[in-house]
């Protein structure tokens, strides 16, 4: 039975009628970056991804060729590992907590105009910093400065938002305002350290930045997030998320930052690396093989009948094979006295289980806050799965016997490959941010 056309539709409550809908503005504009915190933080996060993503796809290429008409005023690997850990990972920290966090503490969101300034100062300083590598070491340093200042500013604001909060619950909030006080401190470390000219004290502050702040807030929100986003969409998995979970996870986080600092300090090399190495191999072999039965026990199986849920689950996965790849390469350094798997134990854990948590999440976040249904449609599923491609050959360069001469190609060929992958989710995400919700609601 049909309705006579002289009855007009009634629209739900709360949700636009579809005559509003028809005369809503369609065009991106700034303006509405400033709707809500999440638009801002993650349309900056994105500038800087997609920048600094590009630029390392170039670096590669040129050292592929052997074109030698680059000018560098710091090292490119400092530059590259200083923006991939602490560029647009904290700005998209920002989205998340300034609209999460004051549902978790009880209290009215900031303003988005309140975080523009420390937002900003952040992707200006690190883009600063990308340019500056290639023209003087003041203008990078100057960067650096100024994404540190926008950092702290953002701690302090998030501060803020906990000390007046009289919720019961602030766990979570409170170890990741811890967190972002050590990223404070390390990005101050880093500094110092480029500034008197000490590149192993940079690399062990870029490291402590990884595991303590980075790796910290990661494995807190996951740990809060997952369990519940995995109830929800599968009624018959239970929400478990143990206190000791977060603290065994917290605790593997600074077992490794204090590994970077035993390092630096060239411990090994003082008579006892071998125990060392055996001893560290070890503690990360039974962290790794605790954080894969975690995933496990969180619904890793059923997740996979959702594809965004599967996302979230297969990038925390990456975190237990990141240990037990850093684990095996600890054992087969023991036992053969040389490092195997290079550089494939970090890039498991920041291609594989940061970058795929991070697609995952703000997919999920953007998709919820834009009016759009909560799923990983065709093309965040293929992005998500160049991704995976990206790290497997990431992983892989390092294991140079498996490609013969081609070898020299596959790491350019990760890079431009994840560059390619963000460049296509940001430019995706990135318009969603600057137009209205699909729905015509507010936020």
């Amino acid at each position: 039975m049909t309705l006579p056309s002289s009855i007009p539709l009634r629209p739900v409550a709360g949700k636009p009628s579809p005559e509003a809908l028809a005369r809503m503005d369609k065009r991106w504009r700034w303006r509405y970056l400033m709707l809500a915190p999440h638009r801002l933080g993650f349309f900056l996060a994105m500038v800087v991804l997609v920048a600094s993503g590009a630029w390392w796809a170039l670096v590669q290429l040129a050292r592929s060729t052997g074109w030698d008409g680059v000018y560098y005023a710091l090292s490119p690997t400092t530059v590259h590992a200083a923006v991939m850990v602490m560029g647009f990972i904290p700005l998209f920290f920002a989205g998340f907590l300034f609209t999460a966090g004051p549902k978790w503490l009880g209290v009215e969101p900031l303003p988005p105009r309140t975080l523009l300034a420390p937002l900003a100062a952040q992707a200006v300083g690190w883009l600063l910093w990308l340019g500056g590598a290639h023209w003087r070491i003041g203008a990078a340093l100057a960067g650096l400065a100024l994404a540190g200042a926008g950092l702290a500013w953002m701690t302090a604001l998030f501060a803020g938002r906990l000390r007046i909060s009289r919720v019961e619950d602030q766990l979570h909030a409170r170890v990741i305002a811890a967190a972002s006080l050590v990223g404070c401190l390390c990005l101050a470390g880093l500094w110092l350290s480029l500034a008197f000219g000490t590149q192993a004290l940079a690399r062990a502050f870029v490291y402590t930045g990884l595991w303590g702040f980075v790796v910290a807030v990661y494995v807190t929100v996951a740990h809060r997030m997952i369990p519940f986003f995995t109830s929800s969409a599968l009624p018959l998995v239970q929400v478990w998320r143990p206190s000791w979970v977060l603290w065994f996870m917290l605790a593997a986080a600074l077992m490794q930052a204090a590994a970077a600092w035993i390092e630096w300090a060239n411990v090994p090399l003082q008579g006892w690396g071998p125990p060392w190495t055996l001893v560290l191999g070890t503690l990360q072999l039974v962290v790794g093989g605790v954080l894969v039965w975690l995933a496990g026990v969180w619904g890793l199986v059923q997740s996979l009948k959702n594809r965004l849920l599967a996302m979230l689950h297969i990038g925390f996965l990456w975190l237990g094979l990141s240990f037990l790849l850093a684990g095996s390469s600890h054992w087969l350094a023991w036992r053969y006295g040389m490092a195997v798997l290079g550089l494939a134990p970090l890039h498991a854990l920041t291609m594989g289980c940061l970058a795929s948590l991070m697609l995952a999440m703000v997919t999920r976040v953007s998709c919820g806050h834009s009016g759009r249904a909560l799923v990983a449609d065709r093309i965040a599923w293929g992005l998500f799965w160049m991704l995976q491609l990206a790290v497997a050959l990431r992983i892989a360069a390092e294991l140079p016997g498996l490609f013969g001469v081609a070898w020299a190609w596959v790491l350019p060929a990760a890079a431009c490959l994840w560059a390619v992958t963000m460049g296509l989710w940001g430019a995706r995400l990135g318009r969603w941010y600057g137009c209205l919700r699909a729905d015509g609601r507010p936020g």
